[in-house]
């Protein structure tokens, strides 16, 4: 098959023959692999070369086989918010789907299994939509997440809930107030139970509320 839109690629797998694989179904697809590496320094240095429109790697990688792949990625997307990096994982790493979801800017990320890519169809469909900025997620990820964060959020109330869900809205505290006809000290209140409950790491208030709807938006 191939596609409307033809991509440039960076591709980092430390597997010779997934790699070479790879490679062969891109192209195929109408792609252009600029560069094929196999470890994560490589990885970052033909980025940095060919400015791709999309990024395609590996979690564990030389030298130690962890999550060299997965940290490049991050970092890239530091440097780089609105690069669009897709990572491909043996196996469901919730860790590393959840670091990566949070990373750069929020768009242009996707995590799938490896078992994926032999369903060649949808996996080209998720590379352009990676690339064109939305966020794929492999379902067996998404439960594997779900299940990650239900018990933090099982101890809020069901008006800490309430509050939580309108903080993901965007609601200013005052906003939360007057949605709920209680007073701003009583949503104060609320929030500070919500983020203890979630265990939340002390930072400003801002990136606490950030870190809360994040919660709130995995469970």
């Amino acid at each position: 098959m191939r596609v409307e839109r033809p991509l440039r690629v960076v591709l980092a797998e430390d597997s010779v023959l997934l790699r070479d694989g790879l490679v062969g179904l891109l192209t195929r697809c109408g792609h252009a692999v600029l560069g094929a590496v196999g470890d994560a320094e490589a990885l970052v240095a033909a980025v940095g070369e060919h400015d791709p429109d999309v990024v395609v790697t590996d979690v564990r990688m030389p030298p130690g086989f962890q999550d060299e792949g997965l940290h490049a990625a991050v970092r890239l997307r530091e440097e780089r918010p609105t690069l669009p990096v897709l990572v491909l994982s043996q196996y469901v790493q919730r860790r590393y789907a959840a670091e990566l979801l949070d990373s750069g800017d929020g768009t242009g990320v996707g995590y799938l299994l490896k078992d994926r890519v032999g369903q060649v169809e949808e996996f080209v469909e998720a590379l352009g939509k990676v690339a064109d900025g939305g966020t794929v997620v492999d379902p067996e990820v998404v439960r594997q997440l779900l299940r990650r964060r239900r018990d933090p959020l099982e101890r809020l109330s069901p008006r800490e809930r309430e509050v939580l869900a309108l903080i993901a809205e965007g609601r200013s505290n005052s906003a939360i107030a007057r949605e709920l006809v209680v007073s701003e000290a009583a949503v104060g209140k609320h929030v500070s139970g919500i983020l203890t409950k979630l265990d939340l790491p002390p930072a400003d208030a801002t990136h606490r509320r950030v870190l809360a709807v994040l919660a709130y938006l995995r469970a």
